[in-house]
């Protein structure tokens, strides 16, 4: 920073916060993704852009414990049957993977001119994927606990386990590499498997009774602490071992994820895995040099295009061999496509070594940089520009008119319990929904459900709408549930139709729509609760029906009320505890 502060320096912080702050909103906004907001933001207020910092690789140090941090938090998400049984992943998908990355990718050094060693690790580190850029976007989306994400973490741990033995293999290469020995190389592995050993001895006999005794303690900030030096003091031990900071939170984290103080972890080490992960992407877009990528743009260019194009065909060609399909091997190839932050590690290796020089190194970065920064406009252009899944429907009945049946329009929770009393009557109900993954399982507790989306006009006719003695809204869409009120009432005007609200204002629009009784779905189970409550505190049964009666009555006026005019209308009619009248949209 120009500007530096005693001690503490706060111009850096605070810029470095406003940053983000400002960014990652907007670009959110904009669809973008947070990720871009940080790359971005990163690269306006570094040496290349604004100028305001001149050390970003200095942050990239100190961020990449986010990364670790991530590692460790989804290591508790796995317990270790878990992980046993995602073996064929890491090692088969893993592994076959890589290898075909690593031989397609070191092609590319090699038709530009360059000896074979430096095409190898070239190629190489940028078969080593973003697992910050890759997680935070699984996170993102809601797929990392998916199959398919699933397989995603599979191949990165696999990545992470493979920096090892790749920078084995940059010392072998090295000039003058024939001096280390195989007891050298068989010394460096034993190292390693002792090191991994005495993690998981320690996990398993040591960091329960400890966390038992500070417990015990109530110190909150030194549960803190504690968690915090679990997964720094793993990151250091594996680094000593020669293996690498994220692969030993990851296992710390697996070795606790059955542990009764789990959570207690998660929550404590959550806000700065956040912090430091936001600020590794703030430091990556700093260390983009425009002034390498204007000398070298055509280099740079080209083999930004080469290494990525032959990657992603690497991924979608062992992706589709081990049975991924179409869509999900074009997910897989546009997140994992960009090299990764292992890739700066082995290129210092390589460069301390004398495998590749200075300059080199800063266009090697320069391309992984923009790898990364290309991630979140590929992940947008796929959602974009790939058409929406198709639902299969085979195998799945169409709807069939049953006469004068009730039609009842989505199977979820809440069409499951309203079925129950009127099947339990006699009634004839005629279910239609449109998740064949529901339909199927229903059918397999004894109910027959069609498939069909119920906002559509063929469908409800299909399934007797216009001679129904009533139909009943349960999906939990409001606005389709809206749309499908307004179909009814200018089709049929006559059937009865019922509906599932999600609040007072969603009950409005849906009588305005023809529904003759909305009804909210959380209304009742809440006044269910409140009389227990008061029977709880020995109030009688009669003050108890008394009071429900009164609380229905108010509650029916004011609805009244809000019906004729807005939202607003009817506060005097709630009971609040301040002493006055408290909106509530509920």
């Amino acid at each position: 920073m120009a500007t530096e502060s005693a001690g503490v320096d706060l111009p850096a912080i605070v810029t470095l916060l406003g940053a983000a702050v400002i960014a990652v909103p907007v670009f959110k906004r904009a669809g973008l993704g947070s990720i871009l907001g940080y790359l971005a933001a990163g690269l306006a207020i570094g040496p290349f852009g604004l100028g305001l910092f001149s050390d970003p690789m200095a942050i990239l140090h100190v961020a990449e414990l986010g990364v670790v941090m991530f590692l460790f938090i989804i290591g508790l998400e796995m317990q270790p049957s878990r992980l046993w049984s995602m073996r064929r992943d890491i090692f088969g998908l893993g592994l076959a993977q890589v290898l075909l990355s690593m031989g397609l990718l070191c092609l590319v050094g090699l038709a530009l001119g360059y000896p074979f060693a430096p095409s190898l690790v070239a190629g190489t580190g940028f078969v080593l994927t973003s697992t910050a850029i890759v997680m935070q976007m699984l996170e993102e989306r809601g797929d990392i606990s998916a199959p398919k994400g699933q397989r995603i973490v599979s191949i990165l741990l696999l990545e992470d386990l493979a920096i090892v033995p790749l920078l084995a293999l940059v010392a072998f290469l090295a000039p003058g590499a024939p001096d280390i020995t195989m007891v050298d190389r068989a010394m460096g592995v034993g190292i390693g498997l002792g090191a991994i050993l005495a993690l998981i001895l320690a996990g398993r006999y040591l960091i329960n009774p400890v966390f038992s005794l500070l417990a015990a303690a109530r110190a909150r900030e030194v549960m803190t602490a504690a968690a915090l030096l679990i997964v720094l003091g793993a990151a250091l031990w594996m680094q000593l071992g020669g293996l690498s900071a994220a692969m030993g939170a990851f296992l710390a984290g697996v070795l606790l994820s059955e542990s009764s103080y789990r959570h207690q972890l998660e929550a404590d080490v959550e806000p700065f895995r956040g912090l430091l992960l936001g600020l590794f992407f703030l430091a990556v877009g700093m260390a983009l040099d425009l002034a390498v990528v204007a000398e070298n743009w055509r280099l740079i260019l080209i083999s930004v295009v080469a290494f990525t194009s032959l990657k992603m065909m690497a991924i979608y060609a062992v992706a589709r061999i081990f049975k991924a399909s179409h869509r999900e091997a074009l997910e897989r190839l546009v997140l994992m496509a960009q090299g990764g932050e292992f890739a700066f590690v082995l290129y210092s290796a390589a460069l301390s070594v004398g495998l590749i020089t200075a300059s080199d190194n800063a266009v090697l970065s320069a391309i992984i940089i923009l790898s990364m920064v290309m991630t979140p406009l590929f992940v947008l252009a796929h959602d974009r520009l790939l058409p929406k899944p198709v639902v299969s429907t085979d195998g799945l009945p169409a709807p069939e008119d049953d006469g004068d049946a009730v039609l009842l329009i989505g199977f979820g929770r809440f069409g499951q319990v309203v079925s129950q009393p009127l099947l339990a009557r006699g009634h004839r109900v005629t279910i239609i929904d449109s998740d064949p993954e529901a339909i199927t399982t229903a059918g397999n507790f004894g109910f027959k459900v069609y498939f069909g989306d119920g906002t559509r006009l063929d469908i409800l006719r299909a399934a007797g709408a216009a001679h129904a003695r009533a139909v009943i809204i349960g999906i939990d869409n409001q606005g389709a549930a809206v749309r499908i009120a307004h179909m009814l009432h200018e089709e049929c005007p006559l059937i009865p139709v019922f509906a599932r609200s999600y609040d007072r204002r969603h009950s409005i629009e849906l009588i305005k729509a023809g529904v003759s009784a909305p009804i909210r779905e959380t209304y009742e189970s809440a006044l269910n609760l409140g009389a227990d409550l008061l029977r709880h505190f020995g109030e009688e049964e009669e003050a108890v029906a008394q009071t429900l009666a009164d609380v229905r009555l108010r509650d029916a006026d004011r609805f009244a009320l809000q019906l004729a005019g807005d939202i607003t209308a009817g506060r005097a009619l709630i009971i609040g505890n301040a002493g006055m009248a408290m909106e509530n949209s509920g």
